[in-house]
């Protein structure tokens, strides 16, 4: 089986992750993932915080801690949001690792020795009134382009160019709102893209047919603009340190590496993180160093990180001039919006995934999410959307499905899985479509058509209440006992299944089906085809218990609730 290396951005340290975030990069990571290695894959899923830049020095003045304090109780918050929505990283790092700055250092340096690194004296934004020079984000203005007044020096929120903070109109200080600015001469460091364009065009060409449209239209974007050398040191008291054995001067300065030059480089730090607590069985390398033939990487991103991931890395790992694994695969997403209006992190609108766990369990939110992925276009968020598809999917077509089956033969058969007659037409007919629907479900997992595997899956579900509603085991059981347990059996072989089929979308509820049954030898990871045609995973005797209501009903007085809390409409 292949070896899949994945990777979804790294969130950000400032706060707490709102849906889209989650939807855009980790949560189908997970759930893609988790199908891989159901299927025998072997499989490393590596994620981490992103902790260095400007927001996280405001975010740790704001909270009165040291930047290293805020970054350690922030990591320690969102891992434990991320556990909580089951997502199942094989590593969640931190990019202020040592290994990161061991590894980012080593870039640079070898991108000196290449000559695709220049120090450069350039005119940047200078505080009087804060005493110190302005990178990115610490200056806010207008935007150039569209024109948004909130924009910061790196890139606009809005129509997501990426600036300087010298374009900016009206420009103010993040720190104390000064409009007192000036432009004073500094050196630092800038990657020679424009160096290696002719390099990373003709690297994308040979992947951008195999990528979604909105990943291969950005790179190509971009680099028919033409790739601009970019300077990727700031003056900031935390990041990678600029190599004092390479750079003395800018050492001195306490200039560190711009937060994009090494959040990406994170993916490999942070699987040396994971190395290095098991050193002598786990190897690092062999995911990244000289990997070409041997691992599949797949990266999950939403629209606005594609640029970094798919020219600027890329040009970065070229320029190095050594063999580190490149991405096969991008997955991009557009946005998911909240009442047509953008989630935002930095002026809290939407649902916040730990405000989405104290409503409502995570698998409630991981089917819904990947149901409704925006991957060919932005979608929208309405409570209006989600308890209609929790009532319908969840709670009316697997749950109901699963209380009924159960409940209904552990009153007329006991606690064991009834025998009855042999296999029919009807079961027949049900074998073939649940073997026709499977590899479908497993051809869009394949495919990574997240909402086209949704609606398969659904799709599967939808089956064995057709089956059951044709067999009518509570009218059946009248005239053929014999009939309405093998109906019974039928349908409890279909949870089995589900179960099994169903662990990707909602790792929780699957367990607890596949639990209902005792079965002591039950390592079955996937469904083959003969298998779905038989369903005989569950055989007659088996003792079986009836699991909760796996999914509760939304009422109205839910919706009501809801939408009072967080509102019905994006904020003005």
């Amino acid at each position: 089986m292949a070896r899949h290396l994945i990777t979804s951005a790294l969130p950000y340290i400032n706060g707490i992750k709102h849906l889209g975030n989650m939807v855009g990069s980790m949560l189908p990571a997970d759930v893609y993932s988790r199908y891989l290695r159901q299927r025998g894959h072997e499989v490393l899923y590596i994620c981490a915080t992103d902790e260095h830049g400007t927001p996280a020095e405001l975010a740790a003045k704001e909270a009165g801690l040291s930047v290293a304090e805020f970054c350690a109780q922030a990591h320690d918050a969102q891992k434990a949001v991320y556990d909580g929505f089951a997502l199942a990283f094989d590593y969640f790092g931190r990019s202020s690792s040592p290994q990161n700055v061991e590894i980012t250092q080593h870039f640079a340096r070898k991108l000196n020795e290449n000559g695709f690194i220049e120090e450069r004296a350039i005119r940047q934004v200078y505080s009087p009134a804060d005493g110190r020079f302005l990178p990115d984000r610490y200056v806010e203005g207008t935007c150039p382009h569209c024109g948004y007044d909130k924009a910061r020096g790196d890139q606009c929120e809005n129509c997501t160019r990426v600036l300087d903070p010298t374009d900016l109109i009206n420009p103010r200080s993040a720190i104390s709102g000064s409009t007192d600015l000036e432009v004073r001469e500094t050196k630092h460091l800038f990657l020679l893209q424009s160096k290696l364009q002719h390099e990373v065009e003709e690297w994308v060409a040979r992947h951008e047919a195999d990528w979604p449209q909105l990943a291969s239209s950005i790179a190509r974007k971009w680099l028919n603009e033409g790739l601009h050398d970019r300077a990727i040191t700031r003056d900031l008291d935390w990041g990678v340190p600029v190599p004092a054995d390479t750079w003395p001067e800018l050492a001195a300065e306490g200039k560190v590496f711009y937060v994009w030059f090494d959040a990406p480089i994170e993916y490999i730090g942070a699987t040396k993180e994971w190395a290095d607590k098991d050193p002598e069985n786990r190897d690092w390398k062999s995911w990244w160093y000289e990997a070409d033939d041997k691992v599949r990487y797949t990266e999950f991103m939403a629209k606005d990180n594609v640029p970094f991931h798919t020219v600027m890395f890329p040009a970065t790992e070229l320029g190095v001039r050594e063999p580190w694994k490149k991405v096969d695969y991008v997955k991009a997403f557009n946005w998911l919006t909240y009442y047509g209006g953008k989630f935002s992190t930095s002026q809290k609108r939407g649902v916040f995934t730990d405000h989405a766990l104290e409503i409502l369990p995570a698998d409630y939110w991981r089917y819904f999410l990947i149901a409704n992925a925006p991957e060919s276009d932005d979608s929208s968020f309405t409570w209006e959307h989600f308890t209609a598809t929790v009532n319908k999917d969840l709670a009316d077509t697997l749950g109901n499905f699963v209380n009924r089956v159960l409940s209904f033969s552990k009153k007329r058969f006991g606690e064991e899985v009834p025998a009855g007659g042999e296999p029919g037409e009807a079961e027949t007919r049900l074998g073939e479509q649940i073997a026709e629907l499977l590899a479908e479900y497993e051809a869009q997992m394949e495919a990574l058509q997240f909402r086209k595997a949704a609606a398969a899956l659904r799709a599967l579900w939808s089956a064995g209440n057709s089956y059951l509603e044709e067999k009518a085991p509570w009218l059946e059981i009248k005239t053929d006992k014999d009939g309405a347990a093998l109906t019974l059996r039928t349908a409890m072989n279909l949870i089995h299944l589900y179960a099994v089929v169903s662990e990707p979308f909602i790792p929780t509820t699957a367990k607890t089906m596949r639990e209902a049954f005792a079965l002591s030898d039950d390592t079955a990871t996937w469904v083959t085809a003969a298998e779905a045609r038989a369903l005989t995973a569950v055989p007659a005797g088996t003792p079986f218990t009836v699991p909760p209501v796996l999914f509760a009903k939304l009422t109205d007085d839910d919706l009501a609730a809801y939408k009072e809390r967080f509102g019905g409409e994006p904020a003005a």
